[in-house]
């Protein structure tokens, strides 16, 4: 692979991705480095981030507001395939890297650079997440992999940045590593690393401790239009603003805190803490309006779907053929998942406590025990003889 001459790098303002900006142009010769930050609802603020891009010695320092992207096009996709990983993890990580990737991929177009770059290691899924999406997207851009290959230690290289200006951080890390957007936030690493420790508080940042929580509980009556979140108590609410106040809300009252140990595309398991307030949620209250709505067979096939799904997303394989094949499932089970549904918030747990849709499949007359039941019981005797006549065969012939 020859060496690139202009470079996109996806850039947090970290150690690790500062480094790389000297890292690239003195150890693989790349002559200029254009810096990408993206906000995703991080809450940092980036205009700083992109001076020290340029001081870091970028020669073009790019910031991108993408925090409605990432609900609009990402997670409510995955909300309506009620995507979680492992039956558990809602991917609000998993679900921001082919959003980067796509930008890095537009702003390399944009410039003329004929490479982008990332500071992943060689451990993790976010490598792969980007390296897949952008070959996906433009197959003839080279990726760029500097903390895959240096080899160097935490020491080493804030040392490194040191010789090209690059300040050491000028308090004590954290001892996590954290990632956080306006869908959730993850942390590992540290104590986190033992699966038998209990996580400490400090490891929580958008959650309360079910102790601190209210005594009362919270409702809230969540709207959907197709499967989509589109308002609050009876107020509509665009994307961003309709995330924050479920994040908050939730947060509030404790939900959304996950512990568990991850099966990884790379082959280990590792122990991660994520919290998803809003994302979770909304999942919930998604499947909840989905059984009033969607007929038997439909919900149970699409059982299968949302595992494929969340592991598709888990991967790496947004762009995939596969992903986009099950989207166009998913899209059509959508059209009538449109209605209200109530939940109740408290002590770290979201339940539904009521549902209600104009395409409601549900029918009192029909599901009463009382004076109004339209039921035809006598319809239930020839159905059993003709549901059980296989079970019954095959007992005679073993007797």
């Amino acid at each position: 692979m020859g060496r690139a001459k202009k470079v996109v790098l996806a850039y947090s303002g970290g150690v690790d991705t500062s480094v790389c900006i000297p890292y690239l142009k003195h150890e693989w010769g790349v002559e200029s480095v254009v810096t990408l930050a993206v906000d995703l609802g991080q809450g940092q603020e980036l205009e700083a981030v992109q001076a020290k891009a340029l001081a870091s010695g970028a020669e073009q320092s790019l910031v991108y507001d993408a925090v409605e992207d990432l609900i609009v096009d990402y997670g409510f996709p995955a909300i309506q395939a009620n995507a979680l990983y492992e039956q558990r993890y809602p991917l609000s990580t998993s679900l921001a890297r082919p959003l980067i990737a796509k930008l890095l991929v537009q702003v390399a177009e944009e410039v003329g650079a004929d490479a982008v770059a990332h500071g992943c290691t060689g451990k993790g899924n976010d490598q792969v997440r980007f390296d897949v999406s952008i070959a996906a997207l433009n197959p003839n851009l080279k990726v760029l992999a500097p903390a895959r290959e240096w080899g160097m230690s935490r020491e080493q290289t804030i040392a490194y940045g040191e010789r090209f200006g690059i300040p050491s951080p000028v308090k004590k890390s954290s001892p996590y590593s954290i990632d956080l957007n306006i869908l959730g936030r993850s942390a590992e690493a540290g104590v986190l690393e033992d699966a038998w420790a209990e996580p400490p508080e400090e490891v929580y940042a958008l959650t309360r401790a079910i102790a601190n929580t209210p005594d009362e509980p919270a409702y809230v009556e969540i709207a959907f239009d197709q499967g989509i979140p589109v308002g609050l108590n009876g107020q509509d609410l665009a994307p961003v603003p309709l995330m924050q106040q479920l994040n908050h809300l939730a947060g509030l009252h404790g939900i959304g805190r996950i512990d568990m140990i991850e099966n990884r595309l790379v082959g280990i398991k590792s122990r991660e803490i994520y919290e998803v307030p809003g994302l979770l949620t909304l999942i919930v209250a998604h499947r909840e309006l989905e059984s009033l709505t969607l007929p038997k067979e439909v919900i149970h096939y699409k059982y299968g779907i949302e595992t494929t799904y969340s592991q598709l997303v888990y991967n790496g394989l947004w762009y995939s053929p596969l992903r986009q094949a099950l989207d166009g499932f998913v899209q059509a089970t959508q059209e009538t998942v449109t209605g209200i549904v109530r939940m109740r918030l408290h002590k770290g747990q979201a339940v539904c406590v009521g549902r209600q849709s104009p395409y409601s499949l549900y029918d009192a007359a029909l599901a009463t025990y009382g004076e109004d039941d339209e039921f035809d019981h006598k319809a239930a005797e020839g159905f059993i003889y003709v549901w059980g006549l296989p079970t019954r065969t095959w007992a005679k012939m073993k007797r």
